[in-house]
């Protein structure tokens, strides 16, 4: 991946000063958020976290030009930033993993990572990978019978890229030109499985072609890039073209999950290089390169993220846990209900 230059691109994508730094805020909250995770895990109170440190970048870019309370997002397991850009809070996400009786994803019932929520028009995914992609095809499907002004998103890994719920989704998609954007967020290994050894050809954005859409392949690293590729994609679902696949590239710093440990099957040197790859660094030197960021901006920035995640992790900790009664709860049909 290539540093990101310096240039006020930033304004010729209609976004103002104001709009990237808060981009970089929201980066640097689902980050904050995704370590506070990783200690409260090792101290036994999390029972398993799959980390999204890496795709902070691609996934708050690709979010942002979405319209909350409007379209829908169908997310992944890593999808922390691109949940919270869509609305989830801080205590959200860390009370999904605590698993606490009010927890807006499903009420203490989900695994950790599965991300969810009726008001901010998130779907709850589930454990077998890519489900939620003919989800958010479907979701996309109902917008165009009733002629609402809806685009959904999904996205997913390029290990999940190969399960044929994906290829269903594509190509149903591809046939009635739906408004729906599949993500395909990229980091070059599935679990412990390289690229090379699980997608043919290296790249999944090509695949799009067999389904008569875009497929485009960009910079995870970059966030305006992958911002203005949503962008496009978000004003060619609404003008009735029918969906795109993006393809971003990002690094994944943290291991497949807390289960996992990366350095049975990643040389270290690979490992450490990425930081340089880091999109918190690579979008703050841009900033920084801009005059909109510097030193005492940045660290005010950090320490009000700091500060909201310590608040969130208190109140999330002291939420009620479920009540054992409510097990059967929304599993089985009930009469009235």
């Amino acid at each position: 991946m290539a540093t990101i230059g310096t240039s006020a691109r930033h304004a010729d994508l209609g976004l103002s000063d104001d709009e990237v730094l808060a981009m970089y805020r929201e980066m640097l909250l689902a980050r904050a958020v995704d370590e506070r995770m990783w200690l409260m895990q090792r101290a036994g109170k999390i029972a398993f976290i799959i980390s999204g440190q890496g795709h902070e970048g691609a996934q708050v870019g690709t979010t942002w030009p979405m319209r909350k309370g409007q379209d829908w997002l169908a997310p992944f397991y890593r999808s922390i930033a691109s949940s919270m850009t869509f609305g989830m809070s801080a205590e959200d996400i860390i009370t999904a993993h605590l698993a606490k009786g009010d927890d807006v994803s499903s009420g203490g019932r989900q695994m950790p990572g599965h991300y969810g929520g009726s008001p901010y028009n998130i779907v709850s995914l589930s454990s077998p990978v890519a489900t939620q992609v003919l989800h958010a095809v479907g979701i996309a499907m109902a917008a165009w019978i009733r002629g609402d002004d809806v685009v959904a998103m999904t996205s997913f890994g390029e290990g999940s890229s190969n399960q044929g719920e994906v290829h269903e989704a594509m190509n149903f998609a591809g046939v009635h030109k739906l408004p729906v954007i599949f993500v395909c967020e990229n980091n070059g290994y599935a679990i412990s499985v390289p690229l090379e050894r699980q997608v043919g050809g290296k790249s999944v954005a090509v695949r799009a072609q067999g389904y008569g859409f875009p497929g485009i392949t960009v910079d995870g690293g970059d966030v305006l890039g992958c911002y203005a590729a949503a962008r496009e994609a978000h004003e060619r679902a609404r003008r009735g073209e029918g969906p795109t696949l993006i393809e971003a590239r990002v690094v994944r710093l943290t291991s497949h999950s807390s289960d996992d440990d990366q350095r049975r099957y990643r040389d270290p040197a690979e490992v450490e290089a990425l930081k340089e790859q880091d999109p918190l660094l690579l979008f703050g030197r841009q900033l920084r390169g801009l005059g909109i960021l510097d030193d005492e901006r940045d660290e005010a920035l950090r320490a009000e993220v700091k500060a909201e995640v310590n608040e969130a992790g208190k109140r999330a900790e002291a939420r009620p846990e479920p009540d054992p009664a409510t097990a059967e709860l929304y599993v089985y049909a009930e009469e009235g209900r």
